[in-house]
């Protein structure tokens, strides 16, 4: 008798999947509370870079907004692309989200088109915050502005290094349409996170970087690093001091740098929802705007995950865009 019970629940199982309605399994685990259990966040960058600080900043804020513990988990390498694959296979319960940036939703997948995951394998949320990025040189260099730098980088071509946060980053492709834009060649020196690019320029191993916000500023404000633009066409409020592009020379140069939130795809739309609402929140209480806007980076929300969705549509197409302009390749 109870083979037959258990054959008669398979074949309702099956039917309802043919039919389009939700399996006992999926009513059980949209009948369940979210959450259940502590949140995982994961960064696809190491500690201290620009990725790590937005998520602390926000961890605490998020973790009483969803009314659990939130986990920041650092998979740092391959671009961040580690940490996108891990977030893509992970089960699309609410338990596990994502901080990325274009990195992993536009410019890897244009970069390498055999990556182990797709764009699609992950839910948009809400984009989180913007931000120029920071071009920053070794003060020993005694490059001190923008037409400094490419009368040096003419000179000696392919001689100044610049480090970045990875291959396919947004400081990598800074640099390339800085380099396309100037005619000069710059050496690329990835590493594995912000903030092992940021002390590299420090130490004198790379010269320069196109770095974010939350890595160049502490430390050119000890003068260990000399910032000498941001990479918007205009002047930046979160940064006043620094020269847009147009200033500095270059009216054709423009980039911007954001963050946003994500979920494994297949997530239950009650849970999206939760997780949007949550995030808002927290990206919204005094605290978290306060600690971004100290290191250069502005709370910018979307509507709704929809909204997001929509400008990841027209956002990845510029960083495609330029990854074909630019000519980038993975080092």
């Amino acid at each position: 008798m109870s083979r037959r019970i258990a054959w008669l629940l398979r074949l309702a199982g099956w039917l309802a999947i043919a039919s389009g309605l939700p399996s006992a399994a999926a009513l059980a685990q949209q009948a369940a509370p979210y959450p259940s259990k502590p949140i995982r966040l994961v960064i696809g960058f190491a500690p201290g870079g620009a990725a790590d600080y937005v998520a602390r900043a926000m961890s605490d804020a998020l973790g009483k907004a969803l009314g659990q513990n939130v986990v920041v988990d650092n998979k740092p390498g391959n671009g961040s692309s580690i940490a996108a694959d891990l977030v893509a296979k992970a089960p699309p319960d609410g338990h596990t989200l994502l901080i990325a940036s274009p990195s992993s939703i536009s410019v890897n997948p244009a970069l390498n088109p055999k990556l182990s995951y797709k764009p699609s394998d992950l839910q948009p949320v809400t984009k989180m915050t913007t931000a120029p990025l920071v071009l920053a040189v070794n003060p020993g260099t005694g490059i001190r502005s923008v037409p400094d730098l490419i009368a040096a980088a003419r000179k000696d071509p392919g001689k100044l290094n610049y480090s970045t946060s990875g291959n396919g980053s947004a400081p990598h492709l800074g640099a390339a349409l800085f380099g396309m834009l100037t005619g000069t060649e710059l050496t690329h020196v990835p590493y594995r996170g912000g903030a092992l690019a940021i002390q590299s320029v420090m130490a004198g191993d790379t010269q320069l970087t196109f770095g974010t916000s939350p890595s160049v500023l502490p430390q050119v404000g000890s003068g260990r690093l000399r910032a000498i633009a941001v990479s918007t066409r205009e002047r930046s409020p979160l940064v006043p001091d620094l020269p847009g592009m147009r200033e500095a020379g270059l009216p054709e140069y423009h980039l911007e740098f954001w963050y946003g939130m994500f979920l494994p795809a297949g997530t239950p739309p009650a849970v999206q929802r939760k997780v949007f609402e949550a995030t808002v929140a927290a990206m919204q209480a005094p605290g978290v705007k306060a600690a971004l806007a100290r290191e250069g980076t502005d709370v910018s929300l979307s509507a709704s995950p929809e909204a997001f969705d929509q400008f990841l549509q027209e956002d990845g197409k510029l960083w495609v865009n330029l990854v074909k302009a630019a000519k980038v390749k993975v080092d």
